[in-house]
């Protein structure tokens, strides 16, 4: 089938003007030809959609950051319970209903970014096969950590903390079959998990888990796989170990010291800042009753900093929320763009970092409308140049997969395929 879709102003991700009256001309599924109207004419067989006046038609949202088994609470007895308190099996019925709040809220595409029991690669495949419908979603299955690292839960009895959210290695050799085993399960990438906030002694913000031949090992075994490495990190030296040692992508990376900015320039190294989980956590902490760590108040200021070194050294820097802690599933993604415009990016810059910059991130064929690319697109009643804060309307979205509308106005069409549902 082809279609037409036509709208007053398409942006196409790159980050080039926005274009006026122009439409994208979809056939299977995929982008054939973006252009201006008058130059479409209409294609043999090819069925017109013409957009409400005032539409923006752009590239679907990407979120590369978060955690769709758990729920986003900030009560530290959800987080407890997110995690020891579910079963496996309900852990993934949990994420089909958070994979389909992101979709109606814009985002056709999500990077999780660890599952118990390799949940979320199940409901990846699902998806992927047509049982039900969502977003795309890469996953890395378990996170490798050390044992009693960030992720390896010390409530647990050994034999359950094996199956964990995390995979506990220690040495090499242990990184090497770690990494073999999450490819093994279907991983799309490998996520470790080399230093972590230390909120111990003031002052001190960081420390390192990983050491740095486990670094390497793990990112030699991951490439050789094929598999793009990421990496939940702090800051300070033991996050300049982790981009010398090979990881792609780096998380949080709250403390990002000047030669670490010129390593991750020289490596390509991609950024994912996670402003809005920093900001959630200044949000709640100022909450009545509340009190404000040293460590949250030193990580938000330093993040902004980092920020701010990296977008000017030219970094690629992507979108991601951490919805699932803290940060609530749906409503708050679009938050994450409205964070990189604080931050100084333009409104335009903001929507390439959630759209081309995360699809690079995730190693998919999406997040631009150009030939070749898969159809998933938004539609705006509005202009997201001019506020960025459109996005957060869910009343003003209308969805599409594939060329396919799939939600509208904050309600998913059918969370089964139409062929399924026939």
């Amino acid at each position: 089938m082809r279609l037409i879709f036509e709208a007053d102003v398409v942006i196409d991700g790159t980050g080039s003007p926005a274009l006026q009256r122009s439409a994208v001309l979809v056939e299977d599924g995929k982008v054939v030809a973006v252009g201006r109207q008058a130059d479409f004419g209409l294609p043999e067989g090819a069925t017109r959609i013409a957009m409400p006046p005032g539409s923006t038609l752009m590239p679907g949202l990407i979120d590369s950051h978060v955690h769709l088994a758990y729920s986003g609470s900030a009560d530290p007895k959800c987080l407890r319970a997110d995690r020891m308190d579910i079963s496996y099996p309900a852990m993934a019925l949990r994420a089909v209903s958070h994979a389909q709040d992101a979709l109606v809220h814009g985002f056709t595409a999500l990077r999780d970014m660890h599952s118990p029991g390799g949940a979320i690669i199940d409901l990846r495949n699902a998806i992927a096969r047509g049982d039900v419908v969502g977003p795309r979603l890469t996953a890395p299955g378990r996170g490798l950590t050390v044992s009693g690292g960030h992720m390896d839960l010390p409530v647990y009895a050994e034999h359950v903390t094996l199956d964990n959210s995390a995979h506990a290695c220690d040495g090499p050799d242990a990184f090497r079959r770690g990494v073999r085993l999450e490819a093994k399960r279907g991983a799309d990438f490998i996520k470790l998990n080399t230093c972590v906030g230390s909120r111990k002694k003031p002052g001190i913000y960081w420390r390192p888990e990983m050491n740095p031949e486990e670094i390497r090992a793990a990112c030699d075994e991951a490439h050789a796989q094929g598999l793009l490495v990421a990496a939940h990190t702090s800051g300070g030296p033991p996050l300049t170990a982790t981009v010398a040692n090979g990881v792609d992508c780096v998380e949080h990376a709250h403390w990002i010291d000047d030669d670490c900015i010129d390593l991750m320039v020289e490596r390509g190294t991609f950024l994912v800042p996670t402003l809005l989980v920093n900001e959630r956590n200044f949000e709640v902490a100022l909450a009545p009753g509340q009190v404000l760590s040293e460590w949250a108040y030193a990580s938000r200021k330093a993040k902004w900093v980092s920020l701010e070194k990296a977008r000017k050294a030219g970094i690629k820097i992507g979108a991601g929320t951490d919805a699932g802690f803290m940060v609530p599933h749906g409503t708050m993604h679009w938050r994450e763009l409205a964070l990189l415009v604080q931050g100084g990016f333009s409104p335009m810059e903001a929507i390439v970092a959630a759209t081309a910059v995360n699809a690079e991130i995730m190693g998919i064929n999406a997040g631009l409308l150009a030939p070749g690319r898969h159809a998933d697109m938004l539609v705006v009643a509005g202009d997201p140049l001019a506020d960025i804060g459109t996005l957060g309307d869910v009343q003003k979205l209308t969805v599409f997969k594939d060329g396919v509308r799939v939600a509208e106005g904050g309600a998913l069409l059918s969370s089964i395929p139409a062929e399924l549902a026939a």
